[in-house]
This record gives C-alpha cells, structure tokens and sequence, in this order.
C-alpha cells in the first residue's frame, strides 16, 4: 500500500511540475513571442494596456483563447502558423488560469 501510494505521489507531483513548465511557457509567449501583452491587460503578466479586451475582466476560458488566437478576432490577428499548437495551447492555458 506504501508503495502504491508513493507511485500516485510521483505521478501528481511530476503533473504539476509540467503544469507549471507549460504555464511558464504561456507566460513566454503571452510577454514575448505572440507580445499579447502589447493589447491585453493582465495582472500575473505586468501588463496593464487598454488597446484589446482586458482578460483580468472577462477571464476566458481555454478554448475561448485558443479559438481566438488561432483565428484571430476583430481586429487580432490570428496567430495559427505563427505559433504552434503547442505555443497556442500553452498560452490559453495561461491566459485562463491567470484571468481568474
């Protein structure tokens, strides 16, 4: 029983460690690589702009974000074959655990 209980220890712990490499590589991309932070206002970022929706305030869920930045919307652009799937991925999970 110790045993098993080790093991799901194990697994859990390395789940979260990976939540948090892909949230740090959300953050990344929302600051450096798709700069959302030029338009968007969010807290955990630093960023503090009032061009595009202010995420603190509408706090969207994940796929919200990552149909918006795949296709853009408004005046966004889309972002599908400049940031991988797993960037676009990442970055939605960011934007909607950090906005809540």
């Amino acid at each position: 029983m110790k045993f098993f209980i080790c093991i799901v220890t194990l697994v859990l712990l390395k789940q979260t460690l990976f939540a948090d490499e892909i949230l740090e590589l959300g953050k990344n991309i929302f600051l450096e690589k798709g700069n959302c932070a030029t338009c968007h206002a969010l807290s955990d970022a630093g960023s503090n702009v009032d061009i595009g929706p202010n995420l603190n305030l509408i706090k969207p869920d994940i796929g919200r974000v990552v149909m918006a930045v795949t296709n853009g919307i408004g005046v966004m652009p889309a972002y599908e074959g400049v940031l991988t799937s797993k960037e676009i991925e990442a970055v939605a999970l960011y934007v909607s655990e950090k906005s809540k």
